[in-house]
Formats: C-alpha cells, sequence, structure tokens
C-alpha cells in the first residue's frame, strides 16, 4: 500500500484539467480542512474530493469490490475510510463549505463529469458575487 499514491493522481488531475478549462482556479490539499481536500476554491466557499471507487467504496461500482484474501482486514480499512470521508465533509459543511465528491468511474465520461462540475457551480452563486449581491442590497436601502 506505501506505493499507492495519494496526490496528484490521473483522476484528481484529469478533475483539476476540467476545472481549470472551466476557468476556475483552486488551491490543492489544503491541510487546515478537515479531510485535506483535493481541491480547494476559496473564491466559491467549495472543496472537491476526488475519490478512488475501490478505498472510498463508492456504491454499485464495479471498482469497489473486496479482496478475497484477508478480508477482516479489508472490511476494517475500507469502514474507516468511509468514516473517516463522512466525519470531514460533515465538519466542512458544518463550517459552510460546499462539498463535491467526483469518485474515480465519472472520470471516464469526460462530458458528463465537465456538466456535473458546472451544476454544481450554478446552484448557488460565488461566496464573491453573494457578498456583492448582499453589501449592494444593504447601501440601496
Amino acid at each position: 500500500m506505501s506505493r499507492i499514491k495519494s496526490r496528484d493522481t490521473a483522476p484528481e488531475i484529469a478533475v483539476r484539467s476540467v476545472l481549470h478549462r472551466l476557468g476556475y482556479r483552486f488551491g490543492l490539499h489544503n491541510r487546515t480542512l478537515p479531510g485535506r481536500p483535493d481541491i480547494v476554491l476559496r473564491r466559491h466557499h467549495a472543496v472537491v474530493f476526488v475519490h478512488g471507487c475501490f478505498w472510498h467504496r463508492h456504491r454499485n461500482c464495479r471498482f469497489a469490490y473486496t479482496p478475497k484474501s484477508n478480508v477482516q482486514f479489508w472490511t476494517a480499512k475500507f469502514a474507516g475510510n468511509v468514516a473517516r470521508d463522512q466525519v470531514a465533509i460533515r465538519q466542512l459543511r458544518r463550517d459552510g463549505w460546499r462539498v463535491l465528491v467526483v469518485w474515480e468511474c465519472n472520470i471516464q465520461h469526460p462530458s458528463r463529469l465537465k456538466r456535473d462540475i458546472q451544476r454544481f457551480f450554478q446552484a448557488v452563486p460565488s461566496a464573491v458575487s453573494a457578498l456583492r449581491t448582499r453589501t449592494a442590497r444593504l447601501s440601496l436601502g
């Protein structure tokens, strides 16, 4: 397991590429945030986790299989990963961050990935534009 990369994986680079092409600028692997998100978009007060289906147990995914040997170890390992993910996401949302989880298997469909990312950022305006709107309302009335 020591050879398993945790940063700059192919799925993560693919997501970063889509975000960059869409005009979003971001930071990487912020250690101060819970769960150390893969991508942090401070301007939009949003974070992106790029999860491997195997390690983070993507439901109903063919990549989320359990190895046949040492089943007890793997079951505990996967349960710990999922629990840690849930705690981190809950803490981030409680702190006001918007969270997007991109699964490794979704990277295989670039047009769908692009559409999902666009929908995520269109759902709520960026923190900067929301602040400007709030400031404009205060000064007008």
